[in-house]
């Protein structure tokens, strides 16, 4: 189906933050597959973990015990806030899975009137019908009416718009630490304080979209970790396969009572295959020094886009964002034609909403790759601004 607008360019094989086309044109990636390769491409140990694996066994339902997947169930539970774990195929269906836990959990407790849940404007949380009647965005929901219901939407920051959204209906609250496709807006620490503490005051769960700015990519395993809190339940993916597709719903044992024997499943979710190379992701993400560099790196490249957009005021309006998960907000430019341009300079980042283009390196960056990434970043605005800064000046 043609749902996509496609560069012209296909690609053939990638190392580490480096991918080549059909052609052999190296390309520096500054999208990482939005957020998915946080390891670069071709690691060394996911690619032998993979290959082992597909050696021995690819599938067997979770009818019997996957002793990947318990591996990496009891890791993710003792590295994060979270004493159960779901594993699915896809960051949407992580999305699925904590909206169901939450309105079980209500209806065991013999609350089922309690099925609302209250979301942010701005958000992205998948492409199932659930997700986008959660986001409610009109470029995602035109057309597929009806939507579903059961979602009520504040706008971000406003603690007070989201304690009067609150109804004896309302089950959780569900939030991007830091908005991705919204435009890369991280919510502040004290916002997310504020809202867990709303949950605490009215008996809510709190629900933390992780998809996009979990597993590492700001610094923390996630991001919510950076203001101080403990939400009930996390929806995780993208980088937690490092390019293999799968992902996890996490939550406090409290959270995931009403998750019993038959009232969730899945086919693939959980398989060997993927089982194992989230294992090897887990390996490299947990290494000492792993996340620190993360962190170093990150403020590095902050620091040069800053410089940047300082440089470059009549055309960048401002740099946001968390650890490397950074946007830039264009003025006067469009967001698709400044990515494109990018990529003819040989240089991958994604588009985001607000006029922002995105930044998802992979964490394994060094700081030449951040000079370089600059470098053909200046380049890119120097071909599309000169007539609006020649305008503005």
């Amino acid at each position: 189906m043609s749902v996509y607008r496609q560069a012209e360019v296909a690609f053939d094989h990638g190392k580490g933050a480096y991918i080549f086309d059909v052609n052999g044109r190296q390309y520096l990636d500054f999208n990482a597959g939005i957020a998915v390769s946080s390891l670069g491409h071709a690691h060394p140990h996911l690619v032998k973990t993979l290959q082992d694996q597909a050696a021995k066994l690819w599938h067997t339902s979770n009818l019997y015990r996957i002793p990947h997947q318990d591996r990496l169930a009891e890791r993710l539970v003792e590295n994060t806030f979270a004493e159960k774990c779901f594993f699915v195929n896809s960051g949407v269906e992580a999305i699925e899975c904590a909206i169901k836990t939450a309105r079980k959990y209500f209806y065991d407790k013999g609350q089922p009137e309690k099925n609302r849940i209250i979301t942010l404007e701005g958000a992205f949380h998948g492409r199932s019908m659930a997700a986008i009647s959660a986001a409610g965005q009109e470029k995602l929901v035109t057309g597929f009416g009806p939507l579903l219901p059961g979602f009520d939407r504040v706008i971000p920051g406003d603690l007070e718009a989201m304690k009067m959204a609150i109804t004896p209906e309302t089950a959780a609250i569900m939030v991007e630490p830091v908005q991705g496709e919204g435009g890369v807006n991280p919510l502040s620490d004290a916002y997310m304080q504020g809202v867990r503490a709303l949950c605490d005051e009215h008996g809510l769960l709190m629900i933390c979209d992780e998809i996009q700015c979990g597993m590492g990519r700001t610094g923390k395993m996630f991001a919510f970790e950076w203001s101080g809190i403990t939400p009930d339940i996390v929806a995780a993916a993208k980088g937690i396969g490092g390019g293999f597709p799968f992902g996890a719903c996490l939550a406090t044992a409290e959270a995931a009572s009403g998750m019993t024997p038959g009232s969730h499943g899945t086919t693939y979710g959980g398989n060997p295959l993927a089982m194992a190379v989230g294992n090897a992701v887990l390996d490299e993400l947990l290494k000492p020094g792993f996340l620190d560099h993360v962190i170093d790196i990150a403020a590095y490249l902050k620091a040069a886009l800053d410089d940047f957009a300082s440089r470059h005021h009549n055309v960048v309006e401002a740099v946001r964002g968390r650890g490397l998960m950074l946007g830039v907000k264009l003025r006067g430019l469009d967001p698709r034609e400044t990515v494109a341009a990018a990529l003819a300079n040989g240089l991958l980042v994604a588009p985001a909403g607000d006029n922002v283009i995105r930044l998802l390196p992979p964490l394994i960056i060094e700081r030449p790759q951040v000079d370089e990434a600059m470098v053909l970043l200046e380049k890119t605005l120097a071909s599309l601004t000169q007539d609006v800064e020649n305008d503005a000046g």
